[in-house]
């Protein structure tokens, strides 16, 4: 047996993995056959899934699965990561059109030697007759989905940032959140608490741009009386609050530099001195920050310190936008549709495929806090038990061609000022809810604009 296998590499290697698997799809010219990697993107398309389902490949590959794979089942999650292999599993697929398909999925696991999964090749073919597939009320909580202190996902990428945060909560670092506006940063600074020794202390979170310097200043280390008109009695800052405890620094980029150093200080000394007094206050805090743009070039061009920059960033962690894990789309979806119903609202047990697609293939620039809009949207001007694409937002269901996905604002002012623009474009000039897609609040977004000249 070792020998044949050792002669079947050979082949294997001859003829090449490529040619091995358009075979098998020339094999089953009348079947869906394809290939996913472990981030479940296609890799494969078989002319036999363009005839059945209605996708051409380019439609296909590259794309997650689950945009041309619409079915009960596959709402549920198909189980092959955890299980490794199905064998003729009736499930009904919807055509591109939106027409049922009945069929039997065959599908095969693969997996690296510490359990890591690496994708699968799947086979569905038609199912005879009276072998239809069961149509079941759909489950909203996907068999394979982690949650992580308030944070819903399937992805690899954000499975890896649970087990570091687990791990940067054990040490007193300095931690800094990246990530585009909407992402759950103050999640992740909050599973950081939760995690950490810290958790029965204070957790407080403040948003740097949000204040004016006067005000965020006082704000930050507190003010004795008599320190300014109106201040009639001594108030403790956020630092003196988190004592013990945690403290998030939401939008720290924005924070002015006269207030930087005053910031490292803390850093460096465990100290501060309140607005108006005279004597140090110290403080066991740990902070965790956060921000939408690069440090690095914050620094570059002289709007923040390089010193402060590196105190903060102590310990780096990425949070990816929705666009780069689409398969969190869905998952989402379902725990942002049961959380309304709890709370009183409409209860949704399906989702059409023209809906499910038209989420699929949006861009996303709100990231998951755009989505939570656009679920509660949908709730209140919908009826009946399944979302429709006709209670989407009117972005969703206008015929244009699809915008390009934006740039990160973390790349330079030109993107930012496009995100500005997109965001009043997509939400006919709305002040506050283009503030609210982009993750910022009024007086930075009225600052911004005013800044670019829009």
């Amino acid at each position: 047996m070792a020998a044949e296998r050792a002669e079947l590499r050979e082949f294997g290697k001859s003829v090449g993995a490529m040619a091995l698997i358009e075979a098998m799809g020339q094999l089953h010219p009348d079947d869906v056959f394809f290939v996913v990697d472990g981030e479940r993107k296609v890799l494969f398309w078989s002319d036999g899934a363009e005839r059945l389902l209605g996708y051409a490949a380019d439609e296909a590959v590259g794309e997650h699965c689950l945009k041309t794979n619409r079915c009960v089942e596959c709402i549920q999650g198909c189980g092959l990561s955890r299980y490794g292999a199905v064998q003729d599993v009736p499930i009904t697929l919807y055509t591109a059109e939106g027409a049922p398909v009945d069929l039997l999925k065959t599908a095969r696991g693969f997996f690296a030697e510490d359990g890591t999964w690496l994708g699968g090749v799947e086979l569905l073919r038609p199912a005879a007759k009276g072998v239809a597939a069961p149509r079941r009320k759909p489950r909203r909580r996907p068999p394979e989905r982690e949650e992580f202190h308030g944070i819903v996902t399937v992805d690899p990428q954000m499975r890896e940032l649970f087990q570091t945060v687990r791990h940067v909560a054990e040490t007193e670092g300095t931690v800094l959140v990246r990530g585009e506006s909407g992402t759950g940063k103050e999640l992740v600074a909050r599973a950081l608490h939760e995690e950490s020794h810290r958790r029965e202390a204070p957790f407080v979170a403040i948003n740097c741009a949000a204040l004016s310097p006067g005000l965020l200043e006082s704000e930050l280390f507190g003010h004795v009386r008599g320190a300014f008109t109106g201040a009639v009695r001594d108030r403790p800052g956020v630092f003196q609050r988190a004592h013990g405890g945690t403290l998030f620094l939401d939008e720290i980029a924005e924070l002015p530099l006269e207030l930087q150093a005053k910031l490292l200080r803390v850093l460096q000394e465990h100290c501060f001195v309140p607005v108006g007094g005279t004597r140090s206050v110290k403080v066991d805090v740990r902070i965790v920050a956060a921000t939408h743009r690069s440090m690095r070039q914050e620094v570059q061009q002289g709007r923040f310190r390089e010193d402060l920059m590196y105190r903060l960033r102590v310990i780096p962690l990425y949070l990816p936008p929705l666009r780069e894990r689409k398969g969190d789309i869905e998952v989402l979806l379902w725990a942002f549709l049961e959380r309304q119903a709890q709370r009183g609202g409409r209860e949704i047990t399906d989702i059409s495929p023209e809906a499910m697609r038209a989420l699929l293939d949006h861009t996303w620039p709100g990231n998951v806090r755009e989505l939570l809009n656009v679920v509660e949207y949908a709730v209140a001007v919908g009826r009946g038990s399944a979302l429709e694409l006709r209670d989407l937002p009117p972005e969703f269901r206008e015929d244009t061609p699809a915008r390009p996905a934006l740039r990160p604002t973390m790349t330079g002012p030109v993107d930012e000022r496009a995100r500005i623009v997109d965001a009043l474009e997509r939400t006919d000039n709305h002040i506050g809810k283009a503030a609210e897609m982009l993750g910022m609040s009024r007086p930075t977004f009225w600052r911004k604009r005013k800044k670019y000249g829009i």
